[in-house]
C-alpha cells in the first residue's frame, strides 16, 4: 500500500489568532477552527490532560493544509522556533505566490521579516526566506513565466 495523499503539516504557536491573520495575509483560507481535548485527543498526542485551540487553514487551491495549534494544557516548551535553516528537523514551508513583492507588502505588517536577499535563479524565479510569526521559516518562489 502506497501513500494516497499529505493531509496537512501541523504547527504549534502561542498565538493562534497572529498566525491566522499572518497567513490570511499571505493568502491561506481559515477552514475553520475547534477546541481540542479529552480522551480522543490525549490517547493521539500523548499528552494527557492536553487542551488546545486549532485553526486548520488551506492553500486557494485546496491541495495543502496547514493546522496551527495554541495549547493551553500542559503549557508549550521552546521547540528552537528561531533555529538556523541547517537545524535538524522540519525548517521551512515553501510557497508559489503570484507576485514576491506583493505578498512581502501584504505580510510585512503581521511580522514578516526577510532573512536576508531576495535572490533570482537564472531565468526561473526569485525567492526568498521570510520569518513569520514564532519564527515560522517560510520560502516564497514567484516563478518566471
Amino acid at each position: 500500500m502506497t501513500i494516497k495523499s499529505m493531509h496537512h503539516i501541523g504547527m504549534t504557536v502561542t498565538d493562534l489568532a497572529a498566525a491566522v491573520a499572518f497567513f490570511e495575509a499571505l493568502g491561506l483560507e481559515l477552514e475553520g477552527k475547534a477546541h481540542m481535548e479529552g480522551e480522543f485527543v490525549d490517547g493521539v498526542i500523548g499528552l494527557d490532560g492536553s487542551s488546545s485551540d486549532i485553526a486548520m487553514m488551506r492553500t486557494p487551491d485546496d491541495r495543502y493544509r496547514i493546522e496551527f495549534s495554541e495549547f493551553q494544557a500542559p503549557q508549550s516548551i521552546d521547540g528552537s522556533s528561531h533555529a538556523p535553516i541547517n537545524a535538524l528537523g522540519l525548517r521551512h514551508v515553501a510557497f508559489v505566490v503570484d507576485d514576491l513583492d506583493d505578498t512581502l507588502a501584504r505580510i510585512k505588517p503581521h511580522g514578516a521579516e526577510l532573512v536576508r536577499n531576495i535572490e533570482t535563479y537564472q531565468d526561473v524565479l526569485r525567492t526568498c526566506y521570510v520569518r513569520g510569526p514564532e519564527g515560522i521559516l517560510l520560502e516564497l518562489c514567484e516563478y518566471f513565466r
